[in-house]
């Protein structure tokens, strides 16, 4: 039995495990460490739930998602009813700084704007927004404030690579130029790769993550 074969039942495996989403519609193919999830789902929040579960499973090096979104009829609602309920949600927040994120719907998908001091809080904004009835897609374009001092920023990244146990941080290389930073190097999981990125985003000073750790 092929490699391929194995990855894709091992993929099946896991939405079948994910308790969030309905994996009955959802083909999985596997090519080389790439697993391409296609079908439909009757949610965004359960199209982000497949393609997080996916990326979960040991050997998989890439996702593509050709999921389609199909809203039930008794849910569909109006681009302004969404707006507001994303003005509402976001309100409501205390990790996402008031009247610090725009909104705007066009057809159901939800662009995030704005600027913000910290990753996480451009993150929160679009976790509230991707479970809301209506949501067919989100575009996160929220930038992150520039700090001053972003002299120690790759050290900075180091050091906390160097606390976590999921993988070992010596693998890892980590550049800077401003605010800007470069992962390189390789790790043995798609999911140590994305908490290598994790990490970088939660050092003050953040602006950009280039990710380009490659998974072998």
């Amino acid at each position: 039995m092929s490699d391929d074969h194995h990855l894709q039942q091992a993929v099946l495996a896991e939405l079948n495990w994910e308790p969030s989403v309905n994996a009955a519609h959802i083909g999985v193919a596997a090519n080389a460490g790439v697993v391409t999830l296609s079908g439909h789902v009757e949610s965004y929040a359960e199209k982000h739930a497949l393609e997080v579960a996916a990326r979960r499973v040991k050997g998989v090096k890439a996702v593509v998602m050709e999921i389609d979104v199909k809203l039930p009829m008794d849910v569909k609602r109006g681009d302004d009813e969404i707006a507001a309920a994303a003005v509402d949600r976001l309100g409501w927040d205390v990790s996402v700084p008031r009247d610090a994120v725009k909104i705007s719907v066009d057809k159901g998908w939800v662009t995030l704007t704005g600027e913000v001091d910290w990753y996480y809080q451009k993150e929160a904004a679009e976790q509230d927004v991707r479970r809301l009835f209506g949501v067919v897609g989100v575009s996160n374009q929220v930038t992150i404030k520039p700090r001053v001092n972003t002299e120690n920023l790759s050290d900075d990244i180091m050091h906390a690579l160097h606390r976590s146990w999921f993988f070992d941080p010596r693998t890892i290389n980590v550049s800077a130029n401003g605010g800007k930073v470069r992962l390189s190097g390789t790790a043995p999981s798609l999911h140590d790769r994305q908490v290598a990125a994790a990490t970088a985003w939660t050092a003050a000073g953040v602006t950009d993550v280039e990710n380009d750790i490659a998974v072998v």
